[in-house]
């Protein structure tokens, strides 16, 4: 197992929450943007749980 591609991984879930969650606290959210964000973060997890 390459710890290393996991690192990555778990960063770049963690970036894509951070994101999201500005995303959600703006005056005006913008939904597509959020859906965009939470399913590339959810390709992540499940890629995360197969190694």
């Amino acid at each position: 197992m390459d710890t290393s591609h996991v690192s990555s991984l778990q960063l770049k879930h963690a970036g894509l929450e951070k994101r999201i969650e500005e995303e959600m606290s703006r005056p005006m959210p913008d939904n597509a943007v959020i859906q965009s964000l939470k399913k590339r973060k959810l390709r992540i997890k499940e890629e995360l749980s197969e190694l």
